[in-house]
């Protein structure tokens, strides 16, 4: 420890360290403080402390598949390439048969969630989405099923539905729905968000989806999108607002910081997060959120080489095999669209932390084959 504290007393954050190491929650300028420092590395020993304390030598990844209905959408976020009009080309629509065969192929090669959001659709009934999960769930018993951002939701309820939040939110639960996404958060401050992502659901909003699902006795993850037109203060404004609401409810089971991709976006003039400004990012966070137990390094965001740096920066889950991602890739992400679990348990082997298999709470769970009484049966 002689060594931390001198590293520590060096790059002027010693005070922030003796809370930290006490047992304390650290306050917003704190937080802003350990963004701004000059040295990343005493940071991330400090963000290492605490996640070993939380999780010991323990690193999860997840056996999953990424699952996107529609990528048709009301809004024009300027930072998503994503997204696309009814009919304009390159616009998709899956049926809730062809989706399920999807998880199905899945589920039978072992994958234990499948992850599921799209656009705001304006035509899709309500039916639609309550089926998607219904039909999921009968086709793939024992998977996880995590779908839908709270933008989502809000949409379903007010545009689609038109009938309560809650009441949304529990005909989804009882179709089968175990985890809402993290998705949709952004940035919480107003002023980015209208210049990002203009008419979409405010930070209040967003906030007001999660707590009424985690009321339900539910769990959800939380994300932030950081690296475009921010400053460290939103980040931290950002992470207070989360950190409150996990008081207030418990319902987050892990936070994702993920870097912004310019490439393919209306924003495509700005540069991209660095290396060190991603580490003391997930850093941060850890140190930060003391009231959530897990912090996802998102390989699919950073890549895996520097995922797997993070290990040692306060993250403690390196997420999932993803099988295709296609929102970061069609914004211009150069990573792998997908990685093998043996992949992930590798690197996190290397990182110097024991690989488990998880599940969609972050509970472990074993990598299995394909359910016996599946294989062979066709789709």
């Amino acid at each position: 420890m002689t060594v931390l504290w001198d590293a520590w007393r060096r790059a002027g954050i010693a005070d922030i360290a003796e809370r930290v190491v006490a047992g304390e929650r650290i306050d917003d300028a704190s937080a802003q403080r350990l963004l701004a420092c000059g040295e990343t590395s005493p940071v991330g020993a400090l963000a290492d402390l605490v996640s070993r304390r939380k999780n010991g030598l323990r690193g999860s990844f997840l056996v999953n598949r990424y699952l996107n209905y529609s990528n048709i959408c009301l809004l024009s976020c300027r930072f998503c390439a994503f997204y696309r009009r009814e009919g304009q080309p390159g616009s998709f629509l899956y049926s809730v048969e062809e989706m399920a065969d999807q998880a199905f192929e899945s589920w039978r090669s072992g994958a234990v969630e499948v992850h599921c959001v799209g656009g705001l659709h304006p035509k899709l009934p309500f039916s639609y989405y309550r089926d998607l999960v219904s039909a999921i769930k009968e086709r793939c018993p024992g998977m996880m099923i995590k779908a839908f951002t709270a933008v989502e939701i809000r949409h379903m309820a007010r545009r689609i539905a038109r009938r309560p939040i809650p009441e949304v939110l529990e005909d989804l639960a009882g179709s089968g729905l175990d985890s809402l996404t993290g998705g949709g958060a952004e940035i919480f401050d107003a002023e980015v968000r209208d210049e990002i992502c203009r008419g979409k659901e405010t930070a209040e909003e967003w906030l007001e989806v999660h707590r009424i699902w985690h009321r339900l006795g539910k769990k959800s993850t939380a994300t932030m999108l950081f690296g475009h037109v921010e400053t460290p203060a939103h980040r931290v404004d950002h992470l207070r607002r989360l950190r409150e609401l996990q008081d207030e409810t418990g319902g987050f089971c892990g936070f994702v910081p993920f870097a912004f991709e310019p490439a393919n976006t209306k924003l495509s003039h700005l540069r991209r997060a660095s290396a060190m400004d991603t580490l003391r990012t997930v850093a941060v966070s850890r140190i930060y959120l003391d009231n959530i137990d897990h912090i996802t390094s998102y390989w699919i965001s950073s890549g895996l080489s520097l995922g797997q740096i993070a290990l040692s920066f306060g993250a403690d889950d390196l997420h999932g095999t993803i099988e295709e991602e296609r929102i970061f890739h069609m914004a211009g992400s150069k990573t792998p669209v997908g990685q093998t679990a043996n992949a992930l348990a590798a690197a996190i082997r290397e990182s110097g932390r024991e690989p488990v298999a998880r599940d969609t709470y972050y509970r472990i769970h074993p990598v299995i084959g394909p359910p016996q009484e599946t294989v062979g049966v066709g789709a």
